[in-house]
């Protein structure tokens, strides 16, 4: 296999992941990022300088691609590397996901369900914006926010004018609130040339707004992960995707009249926190086909072998996981970040692999107790 070069714009864990997935494939990695910390530096060439940086964009435009693994990615950067080299995803799927209310209005135009949404824009739209979705909904920043933040929930027309302030009264997205059974998410890859692949369909739970507890497979009705395919494939090859991104759904309850029906919640044009359980389940992991997709290297659908979990490890001030104990605890493999702790920062996370579910499911029970 040839040597290629794979060019990420950011540094960081999903970076650093990337990497590693790529080295087997004799894939080069070069980053861009100015953190002179950045965790990708350990097993990447690192370009320490801001992402408008010239001499930095030049590196990158001399690789065969550019990917990601974030979507704030500065507008200039992505001007920068236009018609040099092809960018996967590209500028037009990155400014509609990165913009809460552009990825909903894209999503119903592919012919994905939604929570009900209204955009909000300027003060006078907060008048009976509430009533339209429902009585109770969440007031959502339409750019920057993540992992809970730049969001509150609401349930009077007096809180979402609170929220509204307390965000800056900057351009926001109302959703209402969801019914929900559970929440489940799923990659899809594509190929520049149109080869579409997907990722296994993966349960998650979160605490505060930050992903806790992803499982492999998902406890759904019959013909849900289908429903979620179908969904992303036809937002896939409607937003013309290059590279890959994971969809967030809600589930409806099992028994009412949309049983199984799934609602995108948000899509991320790069691997997702909830897939990290793909590295250690046996088969490709979505870092791996992440770089298959961006280069153009055979692809096929990717899952674990066996059942399996992750657990998150977020920044507790004045706790730690019970390292030790992880350790001990059959079928867990540790992977951290090489970040300085912060409270709610995201460290690193433990996945976990069992023979079957209901294995699985002890190994967990006793693996959360581990980790605050």
């Amino acid at each position: 296999m040839k040597e290629r070069t794979l060019g990420i714009l950011g540094g960081g864990q999903l970076a650093q992941m990337l990497a590693l997935a790529a080295i087997p494939l004799n894939v080069r990695v070069v980053v861009l990022e100015p953190d002179a910390q950045a965790p990708a530096r350990l097993c990447a060439e690192h370009l320490a300088a801001p992402y408008t940086d010239p001499v930095g964009l030049n590196e990158l435009a001399a690789c065969e691609a550019v990917t990601l693994e974030f979507e704030n990615v500065p507008v200039e950067a992505l001007d920068a590397l236009h018609g040099r080299v092809p960018v996967r995803p590209g500028a037009e799927l990155l400014a509609r996901s990165k913009h809460r209310a552009r990825e909903k209005q894209a999503l119903r135009e592919a012919g994905a369900d939604t929570a009900p949404f209204i955009v909000i824009e300027s003060a006078p739209e907060l008048q009976g914006a509430l009533k339209q979705v429902g009585g109770r909904g969440i007031l959502k920043t339409s750019e920057l926010g993540y992992d809970g933040k730049g969001q509150a929930r609401v349930s009077s027309d007096f809180e979402l004018g609170q929220a509204w302030e307390a965000l800056g009264g900057v351009p926001c997205v109302l959703e209402g609130l969801v019914n929900f059974e559970r929440e489940v998410s799923l990659a899809v890859a594509r190929t520049p040339d149109g080869r579409v692949a997907f990722g296994p369909l993966i349960e998650n739970v979160h605490r505060n707004g930050i992903l806790r507890t992803s499982i492999y497979p998902a406890n759904v009705p019959a013909g849900t992960e289908e429903k979620a395919r179908e969904m992303a494939r036809a937002v896939a090859e409607h937003w013309g995707l290059e590279g890959l991104m994971t969809l967030e759904f809600f589930q409806l309850p099992s028994g009412s009249a949309g049983e199984g029906r799934l609602l995108v919640n948000e899509v991320a044009p790069r691997v997702h926190n909830s897939g990290h359980l793909t590295q250690d389940g046996g088969g490709v992991s979505q870092f791996e086909a992440q770089v298959r997709a961006v280069l153009g290297l055979p692809l096929t659908d990717w899952k674990p072998l066996h059942p399996c979990a992750m657990v998150n490890y977020v920044g507790v001030d004045g706790a730690e996981p019970e390292w030790e104990g992880i350790d001990a605890l059959e079928g867990t493999r540790v992977h951290l970040y090489h970040k300085a702790h912060r409270h709610g920062r995201k460290l690193g996370h433990v996945n976990l692999v069992a023979p079957d579910a209901e294995t699985l499911r002890q190994r967990l029970e006793q693996l959360e107790k581990l980790i605050p």
